[in-house]
């Protein structure tokens, strides 16, 4: 368990690198400032900040959840159910959503072919359209995996931009593919850097919970064993 997560641990390190590598490409030298949204009428509104305090109240919404559920993905699994997600624990599941470029865990709701493999995969019947869902192998489930999809579920749920499956794709095209982004729209390059935004959150929110987590297990082995501890 120590050693998967550890390379959790490298692979969510590289991956925030790389995504912060990539939002410098897609969005150039003026991704340090603040974006601007245009509506109608000549009428901007700042999102930043809002984002910013959205961001914060979400994670201690999320940080609370966790110590209720005591970090168990059985519970949270229960929680996320009783939310009216459905979760769907199958043989093979990587492999299974691999085929259609899905990783296991948080699926958002989709439609046309990608809807009638996951329906036919996880609910034994065809569909056109499905809903969220979480579809995860059978046995057991690595707790810092898990929480990342968790904390992507949550936003969804919270309507946090950049969890719908327009944006998600871009970012899986231009995270995995060689996409070019000078073939995008402006508007899809908002939605490509909102997704990036939003993994990266997930990502440092995972990382931190990591260190928090082993540091607070490291003093209390400390007390168990010595009495007492110096932080």
């Amino acid at each position: 368990m120590q050693l998967a997560k550890t390379i959790l641990y490298k692979i969510f390190s590289l991956q925030e690198k790389f995504l912060r590598l990539r939002l410098s490409k897609t969005i150039g030298a003026k991704s340090s400032s603040k974006r601007k949204r245009h509506y109608g009428q000549g009428c901007t509104i700042e999102l930043e900040s809002l984002a910013d305090t959205e961001k914060k109240n979400l994670e201690e919404k999320i940080s609370l959840i966790l110590k209720q559920c005591d970090y168990s993905p059985e519970k949270l699994l229960k929680y996320i159910e009783s939310n009216g997600t459905k979760v769907y624990r199958i043989s093979n599941a990587s492999k299974i959503l691999n085929a259609i470029g899905e990783n296991e865990g948080f699926i958002l709701p989709a439609k046309g072919t990608k809807a009638m493999y996951l329906s036919l995969s996880a609910e034994k019947k065809l569909s056109l359209k499905t809903e969220e869902m979480f579809i995860i192998s059978e046995g057991e489930i690595n707790k810092y995996y898990f929480l990342y999809h968790f904390y992507n579920w949550f936003a969804f749920k919270n309507g946090i931009i950049g969890l719908d499956r327009e944006s998600q794709e871009l970012l899986n095209k231009y995270l995995f593919g060689n996409g070019d982004t000078k073939e995008l729209q402006l508007a899809e390059i908002y939605k490509l850097k909102d997704a990036i935004k939003q993994d990266k959150a997930s990502i440092e929110f995972v990382i931190q919970l990591c260190r928090n987590y082993d540091g607070a297990k490291q003093v209390l082995s400390k007390i168990q064993t010595e009495g007492s501890a110096k932080l």
